[in-house]
């Protein structure tokens, strides 16, 4: 039986918010700015294979958002539960979820694989390749597939040591494969003559490698093993993966739809515009990469703090990640925004036609930079406490519901224009519906944690 970690739960719903939440969310603010940092050196070296090798990574990332989607459902699905269940003292459950999670995800990933590779060329063109791109496009994507199992396999294994307070192992398997990944690029794309077959071969090993350390963090610190016994499918927990884990498969799956009518709508005008609205899709990953990392250090606060029906925690942890991701993020947009031209002429230099279509789509993504505070942590907490319904329509909406008519619409209206500010419009629909909806939220628990104080006071 799983021996709960009294010290870790005590931590968890008694500690100051500012310094836990912080604690927790440095390691994973780390793990995502590696990350992002890693993919967004891809981007730079297969930048310098040529315009159709760097369009055809955007190309791709629609495939890499479907693998991320599977993995969230799994991993945040099985990771909310967890950390319920742990703050509730239903451990046999939480270590039974843990196995559930990590073995579908190996499951869902060797399918993925394999379909995805048995159909590779029309998949291609589906993503919206041209011509110039199908090769690049077919050449990374066929080695990315193959390590989809363990791509998947490893993101819930690092979601499930967040929940359960463990963000240190995690960030160590995380920035450990980014790590590599940014070594191995140049060696293979340049050394070894593999082009953008290199970066892909890069991004398999290199998550490999994540896949393992993580498995290995299992083990330490009063974790959650993963073992094959535990591994017990049964309605109750594909149930409860689902309900934690469908925002996570809508906002990622719809960003893969998202992105396909991108790379459509872009294709129009060339592969220098599908080339030019990836760079700035890596770039403004990579500012909201900090905002996810700190909401991910929120979030195992939030789950503990809500299984032990401490409602004013929660809320004071979501207001302490709201103001401080804000600011920051209004920060970044003034940085972004000024530098704009450099930023973009980094991943693709000497192609002025890549520059000025990025840097006008960069400029707009600044505008709405600081909305995505109050967007994605309000999101989180929904997911993290068990309001499944609301988090999967925020999820969607920023990604889809918003995004996809704004990416049909806008450019018959304004043309290229209406492309690169798809995405800013999108952002700030998505903002207005996140406020009432995060505010109703609020309002349940105050009205739950009055009914408990009635209850109470007349000794029920």
């Amino acid at each position: 039986m799983y021996k709960k970690p009294t010290d870790k739960f005590t931590r968890m719903t008694t500690a100051p918010i500012p310094g836990l939440v912080t604690r927790l969310a440095v390691p994973t603010m780390i793990s995502m700015l590696v990350t992002a940092f890693y993919n967004m050196a891809d981007t730079f070296f297969v930048g310098r294979i040529g315009t159709s090798a760097s369009a055809a990574v955007g190309v791709v990332f629609p495939i890499m958002a479907i693998i991320q989607a599977c993995a969230f459902f799994f991993g945040h699905g099985s990771g909310n539960f967890i950390s319920r269940a742990l703050g509730a003292g239903q451990d046999d459950s939480a270590a039974r979820m843990a196995a559930m999670g990590f073995f579908c995800a190996l499951i869902t990933g060797a399918v993925l694989a394999a379909l995805g590779n048995a159909f590779i060329r029309p998949l291609a063109r589906l993503l919206g390749s041209t011509e110039t791109i199908l090769p690049y496009a077919m050449d990374y994507m066929r080695i990315i597939l193959i390590g989809a199992p363990w791509m998947m396999a490893s993101l819930v294994l690092n979601n499930q040591l967040r929940f359960q307070g463990s963000a240190f192992y995690s960030m160590i398997g995380i920035a450990t494969g980014a790590v590599i990944n940014i070594a191995l690029d140049p060696l293979l794309i340049f050394a070894c003559h593999m082009g953008i077959a290199g970066a892909a071969l890069a991004t398999i090993i290199s998550q490999l490698v994540s896949f393992c350390l993580l498995l290995a963090g299992t083990r330490r610190g009063g974790n959650l093993i993963i073992r094959l016994k535990n591994f017990t499918p049964s309605g109750k927990y594909l149930l409860a993966i689902v309900n934690g884990g469908m925002p996570s498969l809508c906002r990622q799956g719809l960003n893969s739809v998202g992105t396909i009518f991108l790379n459509h709508g872009a294709g129009v005008y060339g592969d220098a515009a599908i080339a030019a609205m990836s760079i700035v899709g890596r770039l403004v990953v990579f500012a909201n990469s900090c905002v996810i990392g700190f909401g991910q250090g929120f979030q195992p606060v939030c789950g503990f703090c809500y299984g032990a029906k401490k409602y004013d925690r929660v809320k004071a942890a979501f207001w302490f990640c709201v103001r401080a991701a804000t600011i920051f993020l209004c920060c970044a947009a003034v940085i972004a925004f000024a530098f704009a031209p450099t930023l973009v002429e980094m991943f693709r230099r000497g192609d002025e036609q890549v520059k000025a279509i990025g840097v006008v789509a960069l400029r707009a993504q600044c505008l709405t930079f600081p909305l995505s505070a109050w967007i994605t942590l309000s999101n989180m907490m929904m997911q993290t406490i068990g309001k499944s319904v609301r988090a999967s329509f925020l999820a969607m909406a920023r990604q889809g519901i918003f995004f996809v008519p704004a990416v049909l619409i806008l450019p018959r209206l304004l043309g290229l224009l209406g492309l690169q500010i798809s995405q800013p419009v999108a952002d700030v629909v998505t903002f207005a519906a996140a406020i009432p909806l995060q505010l109703s939220t609020f309002r349940e628990m105050d009205a739950e944690m009055a009914a408990r104080s009635g209850d109470q006071a007349k000794g029920i």
